[in-house]
């Protein structure tokens, strides 16, 4: 049974989606923007570095939500809009992913919501 995820902390949807579902033991995290949910139409302050460690908090409050952590985290999406953005964003993720680390995938696209640089979405296993 399929059960969506509603995080008080996390920014709240921007479309038709929920910020995640549980499905199982399963946990999937929407692609997270780097919006702080005090300021929603506006992604936060900074560079790629700034931008990472806040999909990293919507990611980890929306897990805290189902009784998840960052360790149960299996597989990450990163999606950045410039591919050279990569070695920064690295150094930030590589703080809050330890070893043995999720499977990943980033990919370069030609341009995310409201310009941001990176967007992220996981999935987690409790």
């Amino acid at each position: 049974m399929k059960y969506a995820i509603n995080a008080p902390e996390a920014p709240e949807s921007i479309g038709p989606y929920s910020q995640g579902t549980t499905a199982g033991r399963l946990v999937f995290a929407s692609g997270q923007l780097p919006i702080d949910r005090r300021h929603p139409h506006h992604v936060v302050q900074g560079g790629i570095r700034e931008q990472t460690e806040q999909v990293i908090h919507n990611c980890r409050v929306l897990l805290e939500a189902t009784g998840c952590t960052l360790d149960d985290v299996a597989q990450t999406n990163v999606y950045l809009a410039d591919i050279s953005l990569m070695p920064e964003m690295n150094e930030v993720y590589a703080e809050h992913f330890t070893m043995p680390a999720p499977a990943r995938t980033v990919v370069a696209v030609d341009g995310l919501p409201m310009g941001a640089f990176i967007e992220m979405d996981c999935v987690a296993c409790r």
